[in-house]
């Protein structure tokens, strides 16, 4: 349970960031039940084998009865009905594809392990420009907390202020009362004493009035430094955070959670109720007391309008969309939404107040007062399915924030909408977007009600994409990528009718995010630089500054190719995380590499030296090797035909490097890798992924009860090739005692003999 226990021990900031993993598709209480057995399972293998990912889940549905007699055994009702729903759950979404459940799993565990390392980098803080951005961000925290905290420290002296005026105008009134009451009693006061009160009097009004200027001023003031701080919040702060959250959204670096930017909300929110509360008792003391000119007449209903302004402001600015809508199904791919499959979006009030707890009933609308719908032709239309309201509550989150979440949302078309292709004809003009390019938007409205006050509340979404069939989402998910890359208005819905240019600099960070994303590694300088020549030419060099059109990126056929850049890329992505995954962890998988770049690092090397590149004119994604042999003045070079999924499926990679052998006419077939470039030998980086070698099987007896008649049979790749293309004979034999054994497994001794016996009668 190391993990998670390591997990329970981080600040709240990171806390959130664990919980935002969690949803209905797995949840957390699962993770929490059964956490030591789901760290101590493979979920990586399962997420690329079906067989082992089938065991897995049966295995956990049992973990889970288990679970189940342990809370019967406690008499704990509610755990028990529970567990029997997190059971349920998992068998309607995963019963019929358990790797799915495997990858929602294993992305879990690698993300709460990246969250680990963000909690161990941020307490370290030790050298370089980590140490001075963190420096720098907590000295802007420090200085903005010092300015939440100075406003409510004058909210109390305003406060005390105010009890001090109370108390002088109580003794003012009490003795102008008594003096009225004693200028009617006779002989009660000579005339000198009479004077003597009033001038007692007139000094304590003079006081009062003192006083009551300067309750005016300090609250004035206060007004003021609250402004600039909500100014801050919401301006910066704010505006940061959500940057930051589409940053995250298409795979850049998590989003800082949400609990300061809310500790500081909530503090202004209170101080500024605090302040409406404060002119009320003022107007108290008014209607007692006043006089012309009064400060508190004259000041009151600005004080009023704009401490109202400043709260409707800052409450308006609080409703923001925490998570954005997202299918479980594919929790890396946020913002593309299918018909017909459910999605989560969860909403927060920033200000969190007790008196809000169970009082703000969100309801959501999709293209709500949206241009688009009337402006662009074919622009389709959808209906919201499930409950489409929620209350906000404080029970819900783990952190106890004033939050709804819609689990259970769906979207189903309007058949009236027309039917929409992801193609454009040239000609139809009145209709410029294709499906994936048409952005739509969901809003959420509230109302908060309180004595003497009505603020209504809304906010939106990020843009997203909604598509009817699988197959759209890469480029669904292609038009997110470009649209949170370059735009930061989420009402910019027409953003596609025009995109802008991105530069190659922008580009190619959330190119390597999208790798990073999914896998342990990210892509390096020269991976880029191969990936920019590919989208700006060959003379570009990866220029930074190269600017790369929306149609380039996605639409058009690259190169002499009959598919586009980013279907190439995806295509790829799918491949990794489903067959190579460890090995492009590793580091094993060059990957992005030109030819002539690929035979200038390979010509000066040991023969039998290969490097793993993946295929340009696949537009599923393949995979190959180039090897080098013959001496550096005359090196040769060979690459064998790309593996596909359909190959990988079959036998994994690593097999196929460990096994793969080159024969022609009647030499005998030899395996030409050697050495992973540089100079890695290939059992040493790939020999801990090899299959595991099966028992060897008792003689079979055919004529027996147990007797299948099959002989097993081993799938390996071999190349036929001209004689010429091999190296000479001198250098193939005589082999070791482990290259015979190889050769003898996998050939046979009677063919052996017969070749030798071929090869030498000449």
């Amino acid at each position: 349970m190391a993990q998670w226990f390591q997990l329970q021990q981080l600040d709240s900031k990171f806390l959130e960031q664990v919980h935002q993993l969690y949803d209905d598709s797995f949840p957390m209480e699962i993770r929490q039940y059964l956490a030591q057995w789901l760290e101590n399972q493979d979920w990586e293998h399962a997420a690329n084998n079906v067989s082992f990912a089938t065991v897995l889940f049966h295995d956990l549905l049992s973990q889970l009865d288990d679970q189940f007699s342990r809370f019967l055994i406690e008499n704990n009702f509610l755990l028990q009905h529970n567990i029997r729903k997190s059971k349920r759950n998992l068998q309607d979404h995963f019963q019929e594809d358990p790797i799915q459940m495997a990858m929602i799993i294993y992305n879990c565990l690698r993300e709460e392990r990246k969250i680990l390392s963000s909690a161990q980098l941020s307490s370290q803080m030790e050298v370089g420009s980590i140490q001075n951005t963190m420096i720098g961000m907590l000295d802007k925290q420090k200085e903005l907390d010092a300015k939440v905290k100075a406003v409510k420290n004058s909210v109390v002296d305003v406060e005390q202020d105010i009890k001090t005026l109370e108390d002088m105008q109580d003794e003012y009134d009490f003795k102008c009362k008594t003096l009225q009451n004693r200028e009617h009693e006779s002989n009660s006061l000579s005339q000198e004493e009479y004077k003597k009160e009033q001038m007692n009097l007139k000094k304590m009004f003079l006081s009062l009035d003192l006083k009551r200027k300067e309750v005016v001023n300090k609250i004035v003031q206060l007004l003021n430094n609250t402004e600039h701080t909500q100014s801050a919040l919401i301006n910066k702060e704010l505006v940061e955070w959500k940057h930051r959250q589409q940053t995250a959204c298409i795979g850049g670096p998590p989003n800082a959670c949400l609990d300061q930017l809310q500790n500081w909300f909530t503090i202004v929110a209170e101080s500024l109720q605090q302040v409406r509360q404060q002119l009320k008792k003022l107007e108290e003391l008014e209607q007692k007391v006043t006089y012309d000119p009064d400060p508190i007449t004259k000041n009151k209903q600005v004080l009023q309008d704009r401490t109202h302004s400043l709260f409707k402001q800052l409450i308006q600015s609080s409703f923001v969309v925490e998570r954005q809508p997202c299918m479980p199904t594919h929790p890396q791919r946020p913002l593309v939404l299918k018909t017909g499959v459910q999605f989560t979006v969860k909403l927060r009030l920033l200000v969190k107040l007790q008196e809000l707890n169970y009082n703000l009933k969100v309801k959501v609308f999709f293209d709500k007062d949206i241009s688009e719908k009337n402006s662009v032709k074919g622009f389709r239309k959808f209906n919201i399915l499930g409950t489409n309201t929620k209350v906000m509550n404080m029970e819900e989150s783990t952190n106890g924030s004033l939050a709804a979440e819609f689990r259970h949302l769906q979207l189903k078309e309007q058949k009236n909408a027309g039917s929409r292709t992801n193609e454009v004809s040239s000609t139809d003009l009145a209709c410029p977007l294709i499906v994936t390019e048409e952005l739509h938007s969901l809003s959420f409205e509230t109302q908060l009600c309180q004595p003497g006050l009505v603020i209504d509340l809304e906010t939106a979404s990020l843009p997203i994409v909604v598509i009817s069939n699988v197959s759209q989402l890469p480029s669904g998910w292609a038009s997110i990528l470009w649209f949170n890359m370059l735009s930061t208005d989420p009402k910019n819905l027409s953003f596609f009718l025009n995109p802008p240019y991105a530069k190659w600099s922008q580009l190619s960070e959330v190119l390597s995010w999208q790798f990073s994303s999914v896998t342990k590694r990210g892509l390096n300088a020269d991976q880029l630089n191969m990936l920019g020549e590919k989208l700006l030419g060959p003379t570009s060099g990866g220029s930074h500054d190269g600017l790369i059109p929306w149609t380039r990126f996605c639409k058009e056929n690259i190169n002499d190719k009959n598919f586009p850049f980013w279907l190439w890329i995806e295509g790829i992505l799918e491949l990794i995380k489903k067959h190579l995954l460890c090995l492009w962890n590793d580091g094993c998988i060059m990957g992005f590499i030109s030819k002539e770049r690929e035979r200038a690092l390979l010509k000066d090397q040991n023969p039998g030296t290969f490097l793993l590149r993946f295929s340009e004119s696949s537009r599923e994604g393949a995979i190959t090797f180039t090897w080098v042999e013959g001496s550096q003045n005359e090196p040769q070079f060979h690459s064998v035909e790309p593996y596909t999924k359909k190959e990988l499926s079959a036998v994994t990679f690593p097999d196929i490097i460990r096994n793969y052998k080159v024969m022609a006419a009647e030499n005998i077939p030899e395996n030409p890798l050697r050495f992973l470039y540089p100079d890695i030998p290939k059992d040493n980086a790939f020999g801990k992924y090899y299959s595991r070698p099966k028992e060897a099987p008792e003689p079979m007896d055919l004529d027996g009860p147990k007797g299948h008649g099959y002989i097993k049979t081993e799938l390996i790749s071999v190349s036929e090739v001209h004689p010429s293309r091999l190296q000479c004979p001198e250098n193939l034999l005589p082999m070791s005692p482990e290259e015979f054994d190889e050769v003898s497994r996998i050939v046979g001794p009677a063919e052996i003999d017969t070749m030798m016996s071929s090869a030498y009668s000449t």
